[in-house]
């Protein structure tokens, strides 16, 4: 995708597909704070970290003024380096780590499987909006002008 496709906005209400993929990074580098470091989501907000996360994380207005300009290359090196991550953290935890329950989770009691399970649902989720704003970028190949 060229950089005016990633910046296109379908309406004043809608993300760049450069955003939401810059939100992916930023969900799965939040939930290595999180899960990785054992920075619980009270502190992971005060956290140096999430401030630089913050506004991909939130989407919204914030987002659409300042996430933009980049080329796909950008997106998807920072997408590469966080999965990078993750699955190099994987590779050091037991099934133990993964069922292990947390109480003090805000939607409540749950574990790091639940919440990897969430990373990943959440990134189809924002797959399918994805695809249907590429659909409709202007001239984009297949896209009616």
């Amino acid at each position: 995708m060229t950089q005016d496709q990633l910046d296109f906005l379908l309406d004043d209400k809608a993300n760049r597909i450069g955003a939401l993929l810059l939100h992916l990074a930023a969900t799965e580098k939040l939930y290595q704070l999180n899960t990785f470091e054992n920075i619980g989501p009270d502190a992971l907000e005060k956290s140096p970290a999430f401030k630089d996360w913050a506004v991909p994380m939130d989407l919204g207005e914030p987002a659409r003024k300042a996430i933009k300009g980049h080329t796909l290359d950008y997106y998807l090196n920072l997408l590469h380096e966080s999965r990078d991550r993750t699955l190099a953290e994987f590779r050091k935890r037991d099934d133990a780590w993964l069922l292990a329950v947390e109480k003090s989770w805000p939607w409540g009691q749950t574990n790091n499987l639940c919440k990897w399970f969430h990373v990943t649902e959440h990134e189809s989720h924002h797959a399918g909006q994805i695809s249907l704003l590429k659909s409709r970028v202007p001239g984009a190949k297949g896209n009616a002008q």
